[in-house]
């Protein structure tokens, strides 16, 4: 049986042995995990099967952003890992995502498809730098609704993002949350952030959190900490 938690825990580690340690002081019927960049390209395929072993869904976050055939590619070799969720940029264009679905509806046992649609860091300064015009909330609308019309199952956005795109996008789409920061951490580098109960409320459907937990002394703490403002607060999809 699958994990039910709304709440992934961001493995941004530099090295296996910290992944696998903070794994192990917490409990994988209480969350997932999510894998990086930084964090698959030292430790690769290897720690995610270690994780699974250890009974952990996982979201494997490598924003596959390349030409059709090779983002499809990669989306098959995650599913032959047997992650439970990955993503591609929503920037890499309506016909890299559709290829991307379409080689995982052919998976006996796909993952979920996710598009990344403007980095939670990025303000609309930023956005106007690399010559896209804000404000940042137009630019994940009109990425979600791409990213919607290609078959993915849904994106990761802001908390600021939730509401509206909620009021364009179905039911069943999903929204993936990263910049969610309790009212007892800090903001970090993260620009639009949203606490847990307020993001569930507004709608979201996972919430990506990283170092409220991993930095804590006590990470199950932490996680039950948040599990408590989850409870709280009543969402508005599932």
């Amino acid at each position: 049986m699958r994990c039910e938690s709304k709440i992934i825990v961001a493995l941004d580690f530099p090295a296996a042995d910290a992944a696998l340690n903070l794994a192990a002081q917490i409990d994988p019927s209480r969350c997932r995990l999510k894998v990086g960049k930084e964090l698959f390209t030292r430790a690769g395929p290897a720690l995610v099967e270690s994780l699974q072993r250890l009974g952990f869904d996982i979201f494997l976050d490598l924003k596959y952003h390349d030409i059709p055939n090779t983002v499809a590619a990669a989306c098959r070799a995650a599913a032959d890992l047997g992650v439970w969720m990955v993503n591609v940029h929503a920037l890499g264009g309506q016909r890299m995502m559709a290829a991307a679905a379409e080689a995982l509806a052919g998976v006996s046992q796909p993952p979920l498809l996710i598009a990344v649609t403007i980095l939670t860091s990025m303000d609309d300064a930023e956005l106007s730098l690399i010559g896209l015009q804000p404000p940042a909330a137009a630019r994940v609308q009109a990425l979600a609704e791409l990213a919607a019309a290609a078959g993915v199952a849904g994106v990761v956005c802001s908390p600021k993002e939730i509401t509206l795109l909620r009021q364009h996008l179905p039911d069943h789409f999903l929204l993936v949350t990263p910049g969610i920061r309790p009212l007892w951490s800090a903001s970090d580098d993260q620009k639009r952030i949203k606490t847990p109960a307020a993001a569930i409320r507004d709608g979201s459907n996972y919430l990506v959190i990283g170092r409220p937990i991993t930095a804590a002394d006590n990470p199950m703490s932490a996680l039950e900490l948040i599990e408590a403002e989850i409870a709280a607060a009543p969402s508005t999809s599932e």
